[in-house]
This record gives C-alpha cells, sequence and structure tokens, in this order.
C-alpha cells in the first residue's frame, strides 16, 4: 500500500499559516443557529470550495468574512493575526474582495468605469481621468484575459464570462489577496464556464487565495484543492480534492457522512 492511499481524506491543511482563517464562527438569527461552531480557513494560491445545500449555513458563514454580517462568537484571523471586520470596508482594507452572483456591474458603462466604479481616479484638475482608467483596466486585464478586447463597450452587451472577468479585475485591480467567488459560474454556457475556470486558474497561480461558494459540484470538484461541507449550520468536514470521490462529497451534503463511511446502501439512496 502506498504512503497516499495510507493518508485520510480528512487530511491536515498546507503548510505555513493560513491568508484567512474563520475560527469557532457562531451566528444566531433568531436564537437558529444558522452558523454553529465552524472553522474554515485558506492558503495563499489555493480555492477552498464551501458547499452545502439550501440553508447549510455556508453564505452566513461567508458574510461574516466579507464584512456584510458580524459574528456573535468566533474570530477572524488574517495572515495569522486576529482582526475586527464590522462592514465591507474593513474587509477591503485588509485584501478581502467579494465578487458575487449578480456581480454588481453597472450594464450601461464600460470595464474601465466598472473597474474604478466608486474609487474614480481624477486629473489634477479634478476631471475623470479616463485615459488612466482605461489604461489600469487594460493592465489588469492583460494578467487575467488576454482575449478580452472590448474595452469601450458597455457591460451589457458582454457575455457572461467576459462579465466575469470585468468583475474579477476589478477585485484583483484593487490589491485583492482572499477572493469570495458566490456561484461563478451560475447560468453560464459550456464556454463561458471554461473561460471562468481559467481566470480561477490564473488568480490561483498569482498567490490569490479563493473561497469559492458554489451548488454545482463539478465546478466544486474540478477547481477546489480543498472542499468544506456545511449541513444544518455545522461542519461536516473538510477534505482534500484527490482523496474523495464525487458521491463522497455528496454523501457529506446530503447525509453528513463522512469519507469512508459511505455505503452501496448509500450510493443507491443518492443516484435513486
Amino acid at each position: 500500500m502506498t504512503i497516499e492511499m495510507q493518508v485520510p481524506a480528512l487530511a491536515p491543511t498546507p503548510a505555513g499559516p493560513p491568508l484567512a482563517e474563520l475560527r469557532n464562527i457562531y451566528v444566531a438569527f433568531g436564537g437558529v443557529h444558522a452558523v454553529e461552531d465552524v472553522t474554515v480557513d485558506l492558503h495563499a494560491g489555493e480555492v477552498v470550495g464551501l458547499v452545502g445545500g439550501n440553508g447549510a449555513g455556508k453564505s452566513t458563514l461567508i458574510r461574516v468574512l466579507s464584512g456584510a454580517h458580524t459574528a456573535d462568537s468566533g474570530e477572524v484571523l488574517i495572515n495569522g493575526q486576529r482582526v475586527e471586520i464590522r462592514n465591507p470596508r474593513d474587509a477591503k482594507a485588509l485584501g478581502i474582495e467579494t465578487i458575487y452572483q449578480t456581480l454588481a456591474l453597472a450594464d450601461n458603462i464600460d470595464a474601465a468605469g466598472n473597474v474604478f466604479l466608486g474609487r474614480e481616479l481624477q486629473s489634477r484638475l479634478g476631471s475623470l481621468d479616463d485615459a488612466a482608467m482605461e489604461s489600469a483596466t487594460r493592465n489588469v486585464m492583460g494578467r487575467l484575459n488576454p482575449r478580452f478586447r472590448n474595452f469601450k463597450t458597455p457591460v451589457k452587451s458582454l457575455s457572461g464570462g467576459q462579465r466575469q472577468s470585468v468583475a474579477i479585475a476589478r477585485a484583483v485591480h484593487f490589491n485583492a489577496k482572499i477572493l469570495i467567488m458566490d456561484e461563478p459560474t451560475a447560468a453560464l454556457g459550456p464556454a463561458e464556464t471554461a473561460q471562468v475556470r481559467e481566470l480561477v486558474m490564473q488568480l490561483k497561480a498569482e498567490g490569490i487565495g479563493i473561497f469559492l461558494i458554489s451548488h454545482d459540484i463539478h465546478d466544486v470538484y474540478d477547481l477546489s484543492d480543498r472542499i468544506s461541507v456545511m449541513l444544518q449550520g455545522k461542519l461536516v468536514g473538510t477534505v482534500r480534492k484527490e482523496r474523495v470521490t464525487k458521491d463522497e462529497v455528496l454523501a457529506m451534503i446530503i447525509m453528513g457522512k463522512q469519507p469512508g463511511d459511505v455505503t452501496q446502501s448509500d450510493l443507491e439512496e443518492l443516484h435513486g
């Protein structure tokens, strides 16, 4: 038996301090625990898939990191240091950017206008410096998606994959180190989904850590290094992708079962 086969699916996290750690997080709404004693972490150049059914608590958990919601207890650490994230502004200052499923793009303006939306550059005379914003957008897009050419086009006429590129460029230009991606391939076709996957791989190569929230087990399995599964507000476990099957992940999501405990009867129930 090889050493690899002896290593359990519930493996330790990568070496070195994590970029981000959510430790023993509790969030309650009206006495109902939406998140109960959950700990997850994320390392540089890593994708951690955060999955679970509706009401599992994954979105609530990640809102604690993005500054959209405050935990009732627990702590957030960035580069090993405890931090206070009271609002999205605090998160951005720590290099945490969120790309929501809706992308939050202004449809009637172009890529540069969206990259700098709310953070526009001004000339010495106080007017908008359109040339500087376009130049910066071209530079960051050249790293992320060299095939992107529609810099003058209102984003409403771009494809879903191109719109994702613009949203990601906005985050990366402002020095995101931790990226939260919420359902990044929802409603995209196969070609656009492939483009988003290429973007994710490029971000990993640049050392950016990504929390990937998705209902699509194929996306999660293809893109993630580790997968954290939640069920009814609790963490079922965090597994190394290469040490589990998709069926084992599905059993964690639906049944709360650990890898290795899945029986043939369970498999028949999952696919029945």
